[in-house]
């Protein structure tokens, strides 16, 4: 009895500690997998980690504040091309937008606000990968989407850049341009923008039909090809640097706090031309948007829309929509798409001396 009740003493430890064991390896194997599981799931936040301080409206409407970790998977998420990880923006020519515009988009905004005189940094480096196969060749706005820009938060919230990527059907290769709107001296609803191409075209080349399209640029960016811009604004002048392999380094520089169409006979020809259709021919306060608040925006604004071309041959495009189906849109080409790999923001720098 004595030799038995030893041995039982014996045995029960060690089966409490195998069990003990399993039990180790079994929690263990758990909490690989959850950690395998955890790091599969890439957000936007993983691939630019500026993402807390900003905000987002996407194309269904739908608004957050709450960027970290977080995805939208019609919208806004990550992936990857083989190579490298990228945060897509998508969206369609028709949904729920802001209250001052009619068209979509799937775009950040800034939360910290500025004003010329102190300034601002934004960075950027993307690729398109679809803009609206359907649209008027005649409209400037049709197969267009903007990849950044900055905006007023007061006076007429008027935009004093948007940077555009531009591609018609058909053609292999697209335009990269940027637009400065007035901000408008008196009655807001004569203001216009007047673009300056940076590869292609500017805005103001169009087709001579609703189907017919003009000449493919030579120097243009072709969807699915990478560039770069560089946004600073110092002390009220805005720096923007346009840089793509295989491409020269475009750069402009242009004064926000004195304008340079205070008075009508310094209006460009392209506007005169572009926007006599729909009488848009004003001019702008001599201070342009000195002292007025502003902030960055980022991400797919698609500037092809639904509205009838005959109501405002520069702006309305007359895209399919498809009732605001949104899978119905992507499902036919109507709807637009960028990524983005790299993007910093933050404030305005001495631009460098060349």
């Amino acid at each position: 009895m004595k030799k038995n009740f030893n041995n039982s003493l014996f045995k029960m430890p060690l089966l409490m500690v195998g069990l003990l064991l399993l039990m180790n390896s079994c929690f263990n194997t758990a909490k690989k997998s959850t950690d395998k599981d955890t790091k599969t799931t890439m957000y936007p936040s993983d691939v630019i980690p500026f993402m807390d301080e900003w905000k987002i409206l996407l194309g269904d409407g739908s608004r957050t504040k709450k960027l970290v970790n977080y995805e939208h998977k019609d919208f806004f998420y990550a992936s990857n091309d083989g190579q490298t990880d990228w945060v897509v923006y998508k969206s369609p020519n028709s949904g729920i937008t802001s209250r001052n515009s009619g068209n979509t988009r799937t775009e950040l905004g800034q939360l910290q606000h500025w004003i010329p005189e102190s300034g601002g940094k934004l960075t950027g480096t993307l690729k398109v990968m679809h803009v609206s196969t359907s649209g008027d060749a005649r409209v400037a706005a049709s197969y267009s989407v903007v990849v950044g820009q900055i905006h007023s938060d007061e006076g007429h919230e008027n935009e004093p850049l948007k940077i555009f990527y531009k591609k018609f059907p058909g053609h292999t290769k697209g335009s990269v341009f940027w637009n400065y709107e007035i901000n408008t001296e008196g009655d807001n609803s004569k203001r216009w923008d007047y673009s300056k191409a940076v590869w292609g075209d500017n805005m103001s080349v169009i087709g001579s039909g609703s189907t017919s399209y003009p000449e493919e640029p030579k120097n243009g960016i072709e969807l699915g090809e990478e560039f770069s811009y560089e946004i600073n604004v110092h002390k009220g002048i805005m720096y923007l640097t346009f840089t793509s392999e295989g491409h020269e380094t475009i750069k402009f520089t242009k004064n926000l706090l004195k304008s340079e169409f205070a008075t009508y006979s310094n209006i460009p020809q392209q506007i005169l031309t572009l926007y006599a259709s729909i009488g848009r021919d004003g001019t702008e306060r001599e201070n342009a948007y000195a002292g007025e608040i502003q902030y960055f925006k980022q991400g797919a604004y698609n500037q092809t829309n639904g509205e009838d071309p005959e109501k405002n041959i520069v702006w309305s495009t007359g895209s399919e929509t498809y009732a605001g189906d949104i899978a119905k849109q992507y499902a036919n080409g109507c709807y637009t798409e960028v990524w983005f790999k790299e993007a910093t923001v933050g404030s305005g720098t001495m631009p460098n001396k060349e």
